[in-house]
């Protein structure tokens, strides 16, 4: 079943909801409306851009996965809360299909400690889980598919805009943070701000959170400098994502392709001569354009669901450790005997090192046993 799916790809983003059937041969066709859904799906995949610490691969939605992403909308409100909105509307318009989540941060789970490691105090780190993420990983996992090289710089230049390094298939590290505010200069984010300066707006001048909030978000980056096509807003931007694949480079060792997606990315020739110009003291290394298939790397996550982790269909659920164990990763549970039998073979298969996937298992969560849950840490007060 899982190789011959329909599924229904749900892509929330911050100001649009993006709906379209992707066959088995990897076409896709767009869908006006959950309010009238395709007639024959097979499953549906919806991409949530924060999965925090733990989810780290795509998983089968129930409440205990939508109490994790709710977790996160503290620090992703723009993408979390649309997704959680969407999730609830398609369930409610096909009940009895599988839904999975799968995961912008996901792609970003082989970040090494060095990379995602702030240099904030431990209590920060450990307590209060502050630590990098990185987001934009199913565009970047999409252009990592299609280059298949051992060096690659990704330039995600979009509405939102990332710079990630990838080695031999895997992120090493990225622009993005905690948030999708950290980074270069974004449509109307601000990208990295001097912590000191906003600390000086705050105290000094007065503004309150909310106000900071959303002048960063909504009325910064290139809104703030008048766009690509004014000189001013043309250099900071080029400059800044041109300065960042350079430090990309130095997370590869070097550079074989930089490649460009997303809006900007894709349509902009002048934008990529620009970064591109400023980077070739790097030496001899090829350009590409990739258009980003963030459904498609939906429907495949969804796709290994189905073969491999909905073992029990629709009754499956996530089951996420608490107390000393609190930072392993969730597991399936299932109620059929059958099932967790496969549950089982699957576990003590990977125990034994088999598997069949072509990535390597995403190291555990930082902080080591006992470290906080997203609930524990993100939820309001």
């Amino acid at each position: 079943m899982a190789l011959l799916s329909r599924v229904l790809v749900v892509n929330a983003g911050s100001t649009s909801l993006k709906l379209s059937v992707v066959d088995p041969d990897e076409t896709s066709t767009e869908v006006a409306s959950l309010d009238d859904p395709p007639g024959h799906v097979d499953a549906v995949g919806h991409r949530v851009v924060h999965g925090g610490p733990r989810l780290v691969e795509p998983v089968p939605i129930d409440d205990a996965v939508l109490a994790e992403i709710g977790a996160m909308t503290s620090v992703a409100p723009l993408h979390n809360t649309p997704a959680l909105e969407a999730i609830d509307q398609a369930r409610t318009a096909l009940p009895n299909v599988p839904h999975v989540a799968v995961f912008d941060t996901a792609f970003h789970a082989t970040l090494p400690e060095q990379a995602l490691t702030y240099a904030v105090p431990a209590d920060w780190r450990e307590r209060l889980g502050v630590r990098r993420y990185g987001f934009h990983g199913l565009a970047v996992a999409w252009a990592a598919d299609r280059i298949a090289v051992r060096r690659l710089v990704v330039c995600h230049l979009g509405g939102g805009c990332s710079v990630t390094a990838v080695l031999d298939g895997r992120s090493v590290d990225t622009t993005m943070g905690l948030t999708p505010l950290e980074g270069v200069p974004m449509a109307t984010r601000s990208g990295s701000v001097d912590p000191g300066a906003l600390l000086y707006l705050l105290r000094e001048r007065h503004l309150d959170v909310a106000e900071l909030d959303r002048s960063l978000e909504h009325d910064s980056g290139l809104a703030a400098l008048g766009g690509l096509d004014v000189p001013l807003g043309f250099e900071v931007f080029t400059y800044r994502v041109a300065q960042a694949a350079g430090a990309m480079a130095v997370a590869l060792g070097g550079l074989d392709v930089l490649a460009f997606s997303g809006g900007v990315g894709e349509n902009r020739p002048d934008v990529r001569e620009a970064i591109t110009g400023r980077l070739r003291f790097l030496g001899d290394f090829r350009t590409e354009v990739v258009h980003a298939r963030e459904d498609v790397m939906i429907a495949r996550g969804v796709r290994g669901v189905l073969a491999s982790r909905y073992p029990c269909g629709p009754r499956t659920s996530i089951v996420f450790p608490d107390g000393p164990d609190a930072s392993a990763p969730p597991s399936v549970s299932c109620t059929s005997a059958t099932a967790a039998r496969r549950s089982s073979a699957s576990s003590n298969e990977a125990a034994s090192g088999r598997t069949t996937s072509n990535r390597s298992s995403p190291r555990a969560p930082a902080g080591g046993r006992g470290a906080p849950t997203p609930a524990q840490v993100f939820s309001p007060t």
